[in-house]
């Protein structure tokens, strides 16, 4: 029997377990249920993905050999202690979650499952937006050979990308991740907050800035960061740096220290430019 066609089941109910799951059903991956901790949650994601059943947690060994748990991080221990317990003694199970390895999943690899982490390289706002990016996104993988198996056949259902590590070195890509997009987040948030004082409404601020984020990070995945970057720290420009932290003076003390951090953090990038060592010193002084 192909492992294609071994029943799946989701454990999770938000925004990745929905959107996997969806994207497994439009493919005809066989999804037959879904379980949360709340069953209301499970049913809301059961519709979402269409045709699957909402279900107790306990169900799914009855249900399904594939089990594919997204749920927090923090939870992952609880799930996989339950499912243990219900029965899942054989079968594969991959979680999603970027800063766990398959040690999360230990009492489960105890019962005779082999366990593995399946940890799509993406954001999900909501499940739709999720549906949508999904595919072309890369995939971390690690675990069990038979986990990997599973793993890789569903990256190709997607289709996507498949980054493959050990997992000593697992923490480094939910790092990576978490850099990559929450902080650009938290960043433009950082640069609306220094419009705000000037007088700008966020919403204007947000328009006014849309551009130049768009662009800049367009020209980012383009040309890379060395050929990418401009601005003052590029240019060895220490007078500049300075009147804007004199000016950020009227912001929270946690963006003026953001200020300082990703200046200082730039400047490695401005030296792989070639920027002399005078004006490095220079920077690097001001900051």
């Amino acid at each position: 029997m192909n492992s294609s066609t071994f029943p799946i089941a989701i454990v999770g109910s938000g925004r990745v377990a929905s959107s996997l799951g969806r994207l497994l059903r439009d493919r005809r991956a066989p999804v037959v249920g879904v379980a949360s901790r709340d069953l209301d949650h499970a049913r809301s994601a059961a519709a979402f993905i269409g045709g699957v059943a909402a279900v107790e947690l306990e169900a799914i060994p009855g249900l399904a050999q594939r089990v594919l748990i997204a749920v927090t991080d923090n939870a992952l221990e609880e799930v996989a202690m339950r499912l243990a317990s219900a029965g899942f003694e054989r079968g594969i199970a991959l979680h999603t979650a970027g800063s766990r390895g398959p040690e999360a999943l230990a009492h489960l690899s105890a019962a005779g499952v082999a366990t593995g982490v399946l940890y799509p390289l993406q954001t999900f706002p909501t499940p739709e937006q999720g549906l949508c990016d999904l595919p072309g996104s890369y995939f971390a993988l690690t675990g069990d050979s038979d986990a990997m198996e599973w793993a890789r056949k569903i990256v190709e259902l997607v289709p996507g990308h498949i980054l493959l590590s050990r997992p000593e070195q697992w923490g480094f890509f939910h790092a990576a991740a978490v850099l990559a997009s929450n902080y650009q987040v938290t960043l433009m948030d950082a640069a609306l907050e220094t419009l705000e004082a000037a007088g700008v409404a966020r919403a204007e601020g947000l328009a006014a800035l849309s551009s130049l984020a768009r662009a800049t990070l367009e020209n980012v995945l383009r040309m890379g960061p060395q050929a990418a970057l401009t601005g003052p720290i590029s240019r060895g420009d220490a007078e500049t740096v300075r009147r804007n932290r004199a000016a950020l003076t009227a912001v929270s003390p946690a963006t003026q220290a953001l200020y300082r951090a990703a200046g200082q953090r730039t400047i490695p990038i401005a030296r792989r430019q070639g920027l002399a060592d005078s004006a490095l010193a220079q920077l690097e002084k001001c900051l």
